[in-house]
C-alpha cells in the first residue's frame, strides 16, 4: 500500500503503527529476556571454567580465599615425598615460582617427577596447596619406545 491508501482509511494507518509499537516492544522483551538468561548462565558457571594457574600467577586472595583451583606446572625432581600410606607431597614449579602440594590419594600412573601435572584443590590457612585431585599429562609423543628407536635409527634423527 502507498500513502496515499492511508488516507483514504484512517484506521488503516492506526493499526499499522499500532502493531510497529507492539513488535518493537516484543522485541525489546526478547532481548530484554536474553540477556538476563546470559547473565544468569554467566554467573552460574563462574567458578566452573578449567582453566588452571601457575605457581607464579597464584595471588595472595586465592590463598587466603580457600576456593578450590587448578594449579598447573611440572613436578619439581627430587621434592616427592611418600608420607604415610596414601599421602605424597611434592612441589609444582613453573619457570618461577613453586608451590607445595600436600595429596591424599592414589596418583594417576602418569605421575612422574619432571611431568606436566595439574592439581586440583585449594590452599590451606597456613598457604599449603592441599590437592583433591591429580591429573598427570603424559609426553607429546604418542609411541613406544621401541618405535621411537627404530624411527632415530632409520632416519639419523637424534
Amino acid at each position: 500500500m502507498n500513502s496515499q491508501s492511508f488516507k483514504n482509511f484512517p484506521s488503516l494507518k492506526f493499526i499499522s503503527k499500532k502493531r510497529r509499537k507492539e513488535r518493537l516492544l516484543m522485541v525489546l522483551l526478547c532481548l530484554f529476556i536474553m540477556a538476563i538468561t546470559t547473565g544468569l548462565i554467566v554467573y552460574a558457571m563462574r567458578n566452573t571454567a578449567n582453566f588452571f594457574r601457575t605457581p607464579s600467577e597464584i595471588t595472595k586472595e586465592d590463598i587466603l580465599t580457600g576456593r578450590v583451583l587448578r594449579l598447573g606446572g611440572i613436578v619439581e625432581k627430587g621434592t616427592v615425598e611418600h608420607n604415610g600410606e596414601m599421602q605424597v607431597t611434592f612441589f609444582v614449579i613453573d619457570h618461577l615460582k613453586h608451590e607445595k602440594v600436600v595429596f591424599n590419594g592414589l596418583l594417576p600412573d602418569l605421575f612422574r617427577e619432571g611431568q606436566s601435572v595439574i592439581v586440583e584443590g585449594y590452599f590451606d590457612k597456613q598457604g599449603l596447596f592441599i590437592g583433591k585431585r591429580v591429573l598427570a599429562k603424559h609426553d607429546e609423543t604418542y609411541m613406544s619406545k621401541e618405535t621411537a628407536d627404530r624411527l632415530k635409527k632409520h632416519h639419523d634423527i637424534k
